[in-house]
């Protein structure tokens, strides 16, 4: 049977691309400011898309994108290459939403009056049950970091980003039982959080 009959075809070509993404960075990492203006064209799309995973309105999602190439243009240099580049870009992106998301809280509780004056506006839990779900996980992840953060990465890097457990333990230096203890911990208190 053929690699396309395998359906190993598109994986393989997938794996390419990876490899060419992963080089980049390494350019970028190195100096290299066409491969850093390259790499960032091409990672927009995704940290988009994953920044829209946690936050429910494009425009908050468009904010924290761009916080987080902005982090990975001043910090590329710090990715040191012994875990992938993605591996490393998703930790950017998920504490680049997370935080996007506590600066609008933040400012949100800053100016109260701001839904005096725009009486129109209505309350995202009431208007979208994926807005209001979302608006909860974030809730209940900052809850999580003030009672127990060292188990925010772990869950987050896994149910959010979607890494298998292998590349968690090495991105977060930590023992593969470790990282599953964490996230099997950090659930149960989120789901507490929740109810």
């Amino acid at each position: 049977m053929e690699n396309s009959e395998k359906g190993e075809g598109p994986r393989r070509s997938a794996a390419r691309v990876d490899d060419s993404l992963e080089d980049l960075a390494l350019r970028a990492r190195d100096g290299d400011s066409a491969a850093l203006d390259d790499l960032l064209r091409r990672i927009q799309p995704e940290v988009l898309r994953r920044c829209a995973r946690f936050l429910p309105y494009r425009q908050d999602a468009e904010e924290a994108c761009q916080d987080a190439l902005l982090r990975v243009a001043r910090n590329i240099g710090g990715f040191k290459g012994d875990s992938l580049f993605t591996t490393w870009l998703y930790t950017v992106v998920s504490n680049s939403a997370r935080q996007t998301y506590r600066s609008m809280k933040r400012r949100s509780a800053e100016l109260p009056t701001e839904s005096d004056r725009l009486p129109h506006q209505r309350d995202p839990r009431t208007t979208s049950v994926i807005a209001g779900s979302r608006i909860d996980l974030l809730e209940a992840l900052d809850q999580l970091e003030r009672d127990r953060p060292n188990l925010v990465a772990p869950l987050v890097l896994r149910d959010l980003c979607q890494m298998d457990y292998k590349e968690i333990a090495a991105e977060l230096d930590l023992a593969l039982g470790t990282v599953k203890s964490r996230i099997h911990e950090g659930r149960k208190h989120v789901r507490a959080s929740l109810q």
